[in-house]
């Protein structure tokens, strides 16, 4: 998996370089593993709006949660004092989390989420709605993500986070807690 890659270019040359590497290695009767999978840390905003070619060639894609939500919002996530200014639940976040999944799916990649929001609740749930089937998280948050997935049905938190998009509210955030606190789940 590549890291920081911005550009399809970045892209394809880092694969290409490896396997020449691979290839260099045969030659000189090394073993080498028979599949190899290549894939992209996606943590630059420009990468999601590479050509439809980059999400055929990737063999999976991780959504770095934290370093893509550092530089969508422009906010230092170690500064208090902008920190507030992106939640992980804004419509625009969202919106671009959906955009990246829905590419993937169009062509067949496997796409995750890898970041402290996989291990959160609701962003959880908001990511599973949006149709990311993989979330990478802390081992201690397992068990309360899983149970809050098996008791809602989400094709209605889906509908919940478009009504509140189309309310033209920043944040989905009240919404799926008020939604949430109506079927009685556990969430906080």
């Amino acid at each position: 998996m590549f890291p920081m890659v911005a550009q399809f270019d970045e892209f394809s040359e880092a694969r290409q370089s490896l396997f020449d590497e691979v290839e260099r290695e045969k030659k000189q009767r090394h073993l080498v593993p028979s599949k190899i999978e290549i894939g992209v840390m996606l943590e630059t905003p420009s990468l999601a709006f590479a050509p439809a070619q980059f999400f055929d060639l990737a063999d999976f894609i991780s959504i770095g949660g934290n370093d893509l939500k550092q530089f969508f919002f422009a906010a230092d996530r170690e500064n208090e004092r902008v920190r507030r200014r992106y939640d992980t639940l804004n419509v625009s976040f969202l919106n671009f989390i959906e955009q990246i999944a829905q590419k993937c799916d169009a062509s067949g990649t496997p796409v995750s989420f890898c970041g402290e929001d996989a291990g959160r609740s609701l962003e959880a749930l908001a990511f599973s709605a949006m149709g990311l089937r993989t979330l990478s998280m802390r081992p201690a948050s397992i068990g309360p993500i899983k149970r809050l997935m098996r008791f809602v049905n989400l094709s209605e938190v889906k509908h919940v986070i478009d009504e509140a998009r189309a309310s033209g509210l920043q944040s989905v955030r009240p919404a799926l807690e008020n939604y949430l606190d109506s079927i009685g789940a556990p969430h906080r």
